[in-house]
């Protein structure tokens, strides 16, 4: 059950970033790989602050699509390089 719950979050939080920084998204796939890069960059980045964030689910949505906003931005940085 565990699984499924980081792939839903994975979606969530693909999505998301996807439409926060106009990227109009990657289809499921795509969103779900951007969301689960973007949960690992997140929980690297903001390990720390496991308190200021919240706990549980929408704590985990948040900080992959933060992490994965991050991602989207880097990305595109690169492919305009």
């Amino acid at each position: 059950m565990n699984v499924l719950w980081f792939l839903l979050v994975g979606v969530i939080a693909g999505w998301l970033a996807g439409v926060l920084v106009k990227g109009g998204g990657f289809g499921l796939i795509g969103d779900l790989v951007v969301g689960i890069i973007g949960a690992l960059i997140g929980g690297l980045l903001f390990s720390g602050l496991s308190g200021a964030v919240g706990g549980g689910v929408l704590g985990s949505i948040v900080v992959a699509t933060l992490g994965a906003m991050i991602l989207l931005v880097v990305l595109r940085v690169i492919r305009r390089a």
